[in-house]
């Protein structure tokens, strides 16, 4: 495995992710402050996860057409660039201009994050050698744990930034930081990285085997089931209904999301030297589905919210992160190396598709029926996820990739 790419690649991806945190918590954060509602809120955020689904489908195409430094580096500089233009918010627009300006520079950032998320996922296929044993499930552990519990740090980096310089002084500090990034990775990155070597017509973007088609369709559900009571419902329950401060609400945030980082890195540890496959994918989901009505039961049942809140949350990001690693794994697995990029590229765009719709159903349920609203339909995506994996191979597609826990990586 060529270390060097890793390492550069890695560390591009983290800078994003800490931009991307905390851009989440500061919008959230400073329209709900200005008394926007959920469903206003959530729209914010409805253009950044609409292109995302495009940008994933026809993403994959383009690394796979022209690299994957390319879209790597596109995705960085076109995050520098949606920071710089949010800062530019005039307050003294309209409610309406000002809405629409946000969900406009927001798909920009959704293009970004994409293009950014893709090309470094994509590139540990690329980068890790065909018969590295267990390699490909603890690289891709490692990259994914660590870029989330990367995003918790964002989520406290926002609400800090917010408290501290302000909503468009978090913004200029957060562009120049990440334009600094960006200029490391254009100059030390391969260009012909990720590269298929035969061109791609346009109607292989939907040309999937099975094993993908279901995965993806899996993990639309999956990532819907976290987004409904993630984008709106929590943050705005703690602070509008437990009176919490900025400052506290986006530590309880990133904390949660830095656990749920490290559960998913130490995945491949939990298997014990075993490949997931289908069933994993399977009993995960269905114990998802399980934790997500255990938190609606205990609120009606009279426990202290924030008892419930804090506990209950954590085990669902425990279970949540397990099946996160076990899909990233599958999605690499299920693919060969030359098509990575499209086929990674096509299982995100299912994982926007789900987050867009949670995102939508996060407002809606919240100001409809509360926390618990929301909760239900986080058990309702999760007991879909599970079903749909039923449909997924029980044994694995690659069998000779075992993981040995007492193998060391394959590194050069």
């Amino acid at each position: 495995m060529n270390l060097r790419n890793y390492i550069i690649i890695t560390g591009a991806y983290w800078g994003f992710t800490i931009t991307d945190g905390a851009l989440r918590m500061l919008v959230l954060l400073h329209f709900f402050n200005l008394g926007y509602s959920p469903v206003q809120l959530a729209f914010l955020f409805l253009f950044y996860e609409f292109f995302g689904i495009v940008t994933n489908l026809f993403g994959g195409w383009l690394g796979s057409q022209m690299g994957l430094r390319v879209t790597l580096i596109g995705g960085l500089f076109l995050q520098v660039l949606s920071l710089g233009l949010l800062a530019m918010l005039n307050p003294g627009w309209s409610e309406v201009v000002s809405v629409t300006y946000v969900m406009v520079m927001q798909s920009l950032s959704g293009i970004a994050k994409d293009l950014t998320k893709m090309s470094a996922k994509s590139s540990i296929k690329v980068l890790v050698p065909k018969d590295a044993e267990g390699a490909l499930f603890k690289w891709v552990a490692v990259l994914t744990g660590s870029k989330n519990a990367l995003k918790g740090v964002g989520f406290f980096v926002g609400g800090v930034l917010l408290h501290a310089a302000g909503y468009s002084g978090a913004l200029w500090i957060m562009a120049s930081s990440l334009l600094a990034v960006s200029l490391g990775a254009w100059l030390t990155l391969p260009s012909d990285m990720g590269q298929a070597k035969a061109k791609i017509g346009f109607k292989q973007l939907f040309s999937k085997t099975s094993e993908i088609n279901v995965l993806s369709a899996a993990r639309f559900f999956l990532f819907g089931a976290r987004d409904i009571w993630f984008v709106v419902g929590v943050p705005i329950f703690l602070e509008g209904t437990l009176h919490w401060s900025f400052s506290q609400v986006g530590t309880f945030m990133a904390l949660w999301v830095i656990g749920y980082g490290i559960v998913q890195s130490l995945a491949p540890v939990a298997l014990r030297g075993h490949s997931p496959n289908g069933f994993t994918a399977t009993w995960t989901a269905f114990a998802l589905a399980g934790v997500a009505a255990a938190i609606p039961l205990a609120l009606s049942m009279g426990v202290p919210a924030q008892t419930v809140i804090i506990g209950g949350l954590a085990l669902f990001g425990i279970v949540f992160a397990f099946n996160s690693a076990v899909h990233s794994f599958l999605i690499l697995d299920y693919t060969d190396g030359d098509k990575v990029a499209l086929n990674v590229g096509f299982y995100y765009m299912a994982n926007a598709g789900g987050r867009l719709v949670g995102c939508l159903l996060s407002g809606v349920l919240f100001q409809l029926a509360g926390l618990p609203g929301c909760l239900w339909g986080t058990f309702a995506f999760a007991l879909m996820s599970a079903l749909i994996a039923l449909r997924l191979p029980r044994n694995a597609v690659h069998p000779e990739r075992i993981i040995r826990p007492t193998s060391k990586p394959s590194i050069s």
